[in-house]
């Protein structure tokens, strides 16, 4: 299942919809779906924060590409979405992790979207292939998750 919205921070909310659709009629349960959303809404924010055009582009990136693939089996299921972009190549999974402030004012606005992203997916792929950015995006549930 594919959807693609334009780099405009307000397409978020038409992604979320169509993932919520989509996942509910590929029987995802409540808890995965709302936690797949929460992460890539935290990526597309990412993508049309950061992502600019890819090298040698003359043009803006184009539109970003959402893939849901849905995996049931008899105690459970997994759910991806992968987050294409024609942006500048960039591997959030080599990007170290954060440290966590210890006061508040160490604490800065901001910053916190790949926290958020290996906090709620079960796990992350990132590749880049013909000018594309990949990201993966990961959820697994249990049977028993009520939907």
């Amino acid at each position: 299942m594919e959807s693609s919205i334009r780099v405009d921070s307000s397409e978020a909310r038409r992604a979320s919809t169509w993932l919520g659709e989509t996942g509910a009629a590929g029987g995802i349960p409540a808890e995965p779906l709302w936690r797949l959303d929460l992460c890539v809404t935290e990526a597309l924010a990412n993508v049309v924060a950061h992502g600019g055009a890819g090298p040698g582009a003359a043009a803006p990136m184009g539109p970003i590409c959402l893939r849901l693939d849905v995996r049931r089996s008899a105690d459970g299921g997994e759910a991806s979405v992968t987050v294409s972009d024609g942006g500048a190549a960039f591997d959030p999974l080599t990007v170290p992790p954060k440290a966590r402030p210890r006061t508040l004012a160490e604490a800065e606005p901001g910053g916190q979207g790949l926290t958020l992203l290996r906090q709620f997916a079960d796990a992350l792929e990132y590749s880049y292939s013909e000018g594309h950015n990949h990201l993966t995006i990961n959820v697994r549930w249990n049977e028993d998750v009520p939907g």
